[in-house]
């Protein structure tokens, strides 16, 4: 695209990408050809835990909170980020533990709302049989 001298706006409509970035790699090529746009491989800071310590830190989160001395069994990313400073000594941010978390193989899960308590068969039989009369 920069060899046929296409118009920044373009390579940025076509790419999906802002006008900026495809003028900094059109600086780029123009210096160092087409060897200087090659990635320089996946951004941002190396991970503070070695392999091993992810591996113990999955052991820990598997065993659960309570198991860590919190009342309820609930991983927060606070909680989490307070479990690795208490075990490896080591501070993360509550984005980081998430990107942590990510990169290890762990999702967000919000806990549904419902009574221990609850009686599913209890609910079908009030919405099948009580419900049409409440309804009118």
């Amino acid at each position: 695209m920069f060899q046929e001298s296409r118009p920044t706006a373009q390579i940025a409509s076509e790419l999906r990408v802002s006008p900026k970035s495809v003028r900094e790699w059109r600086r780029r090529w123009i210096a160092g050809g087409t060897r200087a746009l090659a990635s320089a491989g996946p951004g941002g800071a190396d991970c503070k835990l070695g392999v091993d310590q992810q591996q113990r830190l999955a052991g820990m989160l598997d065993t659960g909170p309570v198991g860590h001395g919190w009342d309820d069994a609930r991983w927060t990313l606070a909680r989490v980020a307070e479990l690795i400073e208490r075990w490896f000594e080591v501070c993360y941010t509550l984005r980081g533990v998430s990107y942590l978390l990510h990169r290890m193989g762990y999702s967000l899960q919000v806990p549904a709302r419902r009574a221990v308590e609850r009686d599913e068969q209890a609910i079908q039989t009030w919405h099948h049989q009580r419900w049409p009369a409440v309804k009118g």
